[in-house]
């Protein structure tokens, strides 16, 4: 048995033992490179990945090319951490039959944060809600480049009509990162909003994610009259 040998046992009993209460950020990513690095050892990869991202969460976040450039990083190191957030994302996500209330923009955007996990071009999605919250459905209306993604106004309506929703919640990603809302964002949510009126749905708000961030419309007053 080498000497990384044993660190790995004694880390992997740690955590056995303890979870990872008493692990640093790099220690918890350093575990996890045991398992696609198998014979070097770990601990400087995972110090070289925190010095180059900052933090634990933007580690998890980076793009599997820009992982890839770290040394000791391999293809399969940078697709195990990567992977790693998807889950932890997908997980959270209520399961089909579980019933959602979003009833509140904390919980719509807590919702949409774990529904754009990962997405790195711009998504525009839909959700249908009855008139105590209740998600009746989570429609993708268009998937677009990095920047711009198209709304399908016919779609927005059919979608909203087929599930008898009584309001709708508009919700797309800024891959850039950036949270804040566009002067095309402004006017695809007056568009919107005309729509369903005319079908008698209101427009409940139009939230904007980006990382872990978002933005609602509603509360920053857009849509108030």
């Amino acid at each position: 048995m080498g000497v990384h040998d044993g660190h790995r046992q004694n880390m992997k009993r740690r955590f056995l033992e303890t979870g990872l209460n008493g692990f640093a950020d790099h220690e918890a990513l350093e575990l996890l490179l045991f398992y696609a690095i198998p014979r070097r050892d770990t601990n400087e990869t995972a110090h070289r990945l925190m010095e180059r991202y900052g933090s634990l969460d933007a580690v998890l976040s980076a793009p599997v090319e820009d992982l890839q450039k770290v040394d000791g990083m391999g293809e399969s190191a940078a697709l195990l951490v990567h992977l790693t957030r998807q889950l932890c994302a997908r997980s959270a996500l209520p399961r089909p039959e579980e019933t959602v209330i979003l009833n509140s923009t904390a919980k719509a955007g807590r919702y949409l944060l774990a529904q754009f996990a990962g997405k790195k071009s711009e998504v525009v999605l839909q959700l249908c809600l009855d008139r105590k919250g209740k998600m009746l459905g989570c429609r993708q209306l268009s998937e677009g480049s990095v920047s711009s993604a198209e709304l399908s106004i016919r779609r927005l309506v059919e979608n909203a009509l087929l599930l008898s929703a009584s309001s709708v919640i508009l919700a797309h990603n800024h891959p850039s990162g950036v949270a804040l809302p566009s002067g095309n964002d402004f006017v695809t949510t007056e568009r919107a909003r005309e729509a369903l009126e005319a079908v008698s749905v209101q427009l409940l708000d139009h939230i904007i994610v980006a990382d872990n961030d978002f933005v609602s419309l509603a509360d920053s007053g857009y849509l108030a009259r």
